[in-house]
């Protein structure tokens, strides 16, 4: 670690080790925060520290001790982005694997409310925090083989935007950032590793990319103390709805 990281504000950043959550690291350390960053792959994590003179600490959202053992080695932050998360299957409602669906709610729903709760203190401490979730545009759209992503996300809007009353006249700011297509690990993990389906998500379109979301959740974290952007919807050019994505021949 510099000599100068002492001075930079802190961001938390859960879900670091790829996708939106690595290219969000990178994008708030030039920013100019030190960034702690948060997820299960520690040696990606690490990787990641090292080029951005951050650090790596072990978390996975869904267990209460992993948050609570992460949260007391980050006494201050400025800034806490909620990424962590994901979709498991496209199973459709009458044919729902419970148990993915479980999963879901812990790492996208359960796991903002456990982060936000055990850093809440230090962002209100810090005079300007900054709480800002990744939610997906399936938190206020649906679309067919998608209930329990939906359901979580549609859990994860609501929770952010209670969040948002709640904290009203303290001094922190809450955003939710509502990203359309995006190609990173998301599909794979989704699809058990085919990478074939995968694929065949993004075939014939162009989708936005890790860093363009990291734009979004840049500028929202680099605004003036006065300022709120409540939500941030962003979707490729080639998408209009969850449903309706324009795809070449």
């Amino acid at each position: 670690m510099s000599d100068t990281s002492a001075a930079r504000p802190v961001a938390v950043v859960t879900g670091a080790s790829g996708g939106i959550g690595a290219a969000t690291a990178r994008r708030l350390a030039a920013e100019g925060f030190e960034v702690v960053l948060g997820a299960r792959r520690v040696d990606r994590l690490e990787a990641i520290a090292r080029e951005i003179d951050g650090r790596a600490l072990p978390l996975d959202v869904t267990d209460d001790a992993s948050v609570a053992a992460f949260a007391a080695q980050v006494p201050e932050v400025a800034v806490l982005v909620n990424n962590a998360g994901g979709a498991l299957g496209t199973d459709q409602v009458v044919d729902a694997d419970l148990d993915g669906w479980r999963w879901m709610f812990e790492a996208n729903v359960l796991g903002v409310v456990r982060v936000t709760n055990a850093l809440i203190d230090r962002l209100e401490a810090s005079g300007d925090g900054r709480v800002v979730v990744i939610g997906s545009i399936a938190g206020f759209e649906i679309y067919p083989g998608g209930g329990g992503y939906i359901a979580a996300k549609h859990a994860v809007s609501a929770v952010t935007k209670t969040l948002r009353l709640e904290l009203l006249g303290r001094p922190v700011r809450v955003t939710e950032i509502q990203p359309g297509m995006v190609e990173t690990d998301f599909s794979r993990v989704r699809f058990g590793g085919d990478e074939a389906a995968a694929a065949k998500v993004y075939a014939g379109m162009t989708p936005l990319v890790a860093d363009d979301i990291a734009d979004v959740v840049a500028f929202v974290a680099t605004r003036p103390w006065h300022v709120n952007i409540d939500e941030v919807v962003v979707r490729p050019r080639d998408q209009a709805s969850a449903r309706d994505v324009h795809r070449a021949g």
